[in-house]
C-alpha cells in the first residue's frame, strides 16, 4: 500500500487542507487527514498552491500511429502529464486511421504502456475519414477501447445524410458525435479567417458562415435524431449565438473552445509565421470576446486543446506551406488563468468544470473529473498560479516545437500530477518512467 500526504494544498481555490492518497483513492481531505498518514507516507509540501481534479482533455492529436515524425503516443501523454491532464481523448486522424477495432486499442494499449495519462481512443465516424460510409462504430464501441466519442476531426462531416445516420448509430450505446465545423466548398484554398486582415495581406479567408452553416444544420439535425452532439473548437461570435439558441431549446449539444481561440486574434497573421496559421482559423478581437463570454456563462461546455504537433519543416517555411495545428496541452492553464481566472470571469471551480468534469462527462469517464473528496479518485493536479514563465517551444516536453506562445510570459506552473493516486509530475517536471496506467 502507497500512501502520498499533500500538505496545505488549496481545493478549488479555497483555504488550505490537507489531501491523503492510498493507493488510488482519496482517503481523507481536511484537517484530519495528517493524522491518519501512516508514517510511510510519501509528505509532498504544497503550501498556497492550487489542487484541482485532474484535467481531461476532449481533443488531442497524438499522431501515432503513423505520425510518430510528429509525436508518440508516450511523448504527447508526457507533455498532457505535464500540463496537468490525468485523461486526453486521442483524435482518430492518424494512420492507419483509428476506424477499427483494432486500431483503436492499438492506441489503447500504447497509452497504457506510456502510463502518463489514460488514453481513450476517439473513434472516425466515416471509413478512412473520407466521409463516404460510416466507419465500424458499433465494433469500436464494444472493443477494449469502448468508444464513445467519434469525429473526423480534420475533416468536417459535411454529407447531412451521412451526419444524419452517425447521430442515429452513437444513440445505442450513448456516444457522442464531435463535429469539425467546416463546409468544405466555403473554405477550399482557405489560408486564415476572412476578413480586414486577410484582404490586407492578400491571403484567401475562411469566412466566419462556413462553420455556423455546419453547427446550425447539426444542431437541427441532432434534434431530430435526439442525439448527442459535440462542436469541435468553436471559434466565433455568430457559432455562440447558435449555441445558446440550441441549448435554449433543450437540444442536446456541447460545444469546445481552444485555448489558442481565447487569447489570439488574426493580427497574428501579420508575422507571417506559420506558428499563428490554425484551423479554424483565429478570428477577430470581436469573437474572442465573445467565445470568452459564452465559456464563462457556460454557454461553451468545455476546454480541448486541440493539440497538433507537427514535424519542424512543416512550421519552418513559408506562410502558404505551412500546416495547419498547434501544440496547446502543456499551456493550456497558463492561458486560462491569463484569460480567465486573472480577469474575474472564471473562478478556480470553474476551471475546474470546464478543464475536467465537463470534459470526463462528454467522453463518459466515470473515474475522472470527480469532486476532490474522500472517495474519490485520485486524480488531482496542483498548480502554482504565481509563478510567471515564457514560454520556449524546445524546451516543452513535447516532440513539437510549434507553439504559438514561443517568447510569450504566462502565468501558472503545474507543480504535481498524481494519475490514480501515482505521481507522474512532481516538482515541475515529469517523474521519469511511470508504472503503466491502470485505467480499464
Amino acid at each position: 500500500m502507497t500512501s502520498h500526504l499533500l500538505t496545505g494544498v488549496r481545493p478549488y481555490g479555497e483555504d488550505p487542507t490537507d489531501i491523503l492518497i492510498t493507493d488510488t483513492v482519496i482517503t481523507a481531505i481536511g484537517p484530519d487527514a495528517a493524522a491518519k498518514a501512516p508514517a510511510d507516507a510519501v509528505r509532498h509540501a504544497l503550501n498556497g498552491l492550487i489542487a484541482l481534479p485532474g484535467l481531461v482533455d476532449i481533443h488531442t492529436h497524438l499522431r501515432e500511429p503513423g505520425g510518430e515524425s510528429a509525436e508518440t503516443v508516450y511523448t504527447g501523454t508526457r507533455a498532457a502529464a505535464a500540463g496537468g491532464y490525468t485523461a486526453v481523448f486521442a483524435m482518430a486522424n492518424t494512420t492507419p486511421v483509428q476506424d477499427t477495432a483494432g486500431v483503436v486499442e492499438q492506441v489503447l494499449r500504447l497509452g497504457r504502456e506510456a502510463g502518463w495519462v489514460d488514453v481513450h481512443p476517439v473513434g472516425a465516424v466515416s471509413a478512412g475519414l473520407a466521409g463516404e460510409h460510416l466507419s465500424d462504430m458499433g465494433a469500436m464501441a464494444t472493443s477494449a477501447a469502448r468508444v464513445r466519442v467519434f469525429s473526423d476531426d480534420g475533416k468536417c462531416v459535411s454529407d447531412p445524410v451521412l451526419m444524419r445516420r452517425a447521430l442515429e448509430y452513437v444513440k445505442s450505446f450513448d456516444g457522442v458525435i464531435a463535429q469539425h465545423a467546416q463546409d468544405p466548398r466555403l473554405t477550399e484554398g482557405s489560408q486564415m479567417h476572412e476578413g480586414a486582415v486577410s484582404a490586407e495581406l492578400g491571403l484567401r479567408g475562411w469566412p466566419a458562415v462556413a462553420e455556423e452553416s455546419i453547427i446550425a444544420r447539426d444542431v437541427l439535425l441532432a434534434q431530430h435524431v435526439g442525439s448527442r452532439l459535440h462542436v469541435c473548437h468553436l471559434s466565433t461570435a455568430g457559432s455562440v449565438d447558435i449555441i445558446r439558441w440550441a441549448k435554449d431549446r433543450g437540444i442536446n449539444i456541447t460545444a469546445e473552445v481552444t485555448p489558442h481561440h481565447l487569447l489570439l486574434t488574426d493580427e497574428m497573421a501579420r508575422t507571417y509565421s506559420p506558428l499563428y496559421k490554425v484551423n479554424p482559423p483565429l478570428r477577430t478581437a470581436e469573437d474572442v470576446e465573445a467565445v470568452r463570454q459564452a465559456l464563462a456563462d457556460g454557454t461553451i461546455d468545455v476546454v480541448g486543446t486541440d493539440h497538433a504537433p507537427h514535424p519542424l519543416e512543416d512550421k519552418d517555411c513559408e506562410w502558404q506551406a505551412g500546416a495547419f495545428g498547434m501544440t496547446g496541452l502543456e499551456t493550456a492553464l497558463s492561458v486560462l488563468i491569463e484569460t480567465m481566472v486573472s480577469t474575474g470571469r472564471m473562478t478556480w471551480r470553474d476551471i475546474a468544470r470546464a478543464m475536467s468534469s465537463a470534459p470526463a462527462r462528454i467522453g463518459r469517464l466515470s473515474d475522472q473529473g470527480c469532486e476532490l473528496e474522500a472517495g474519490a479518485p485520485a486524480n488531482i493536479t496542483v498548480v502554482d498560479p504565481e509563478v510567471r514563465r515564457t514560454v520556449d517551444g524546445a524546451a516543452q516536453w513535447t516532440s513539437s516545437t510549434n507553439t504559438p506562445y514561443a517568447g510569450m510570459e504566462l502565468p501558472g506552473q503545474v507543480m504535481a500530477t498524481f494519475l490514480h493516486g501515482r505521481p507522474t509530475v512532481l516538482d515541475g517536471a515529469p517523474v521519469e518512467a511511470p508504472a503503466s496506467s491502470t485505467n480499464a
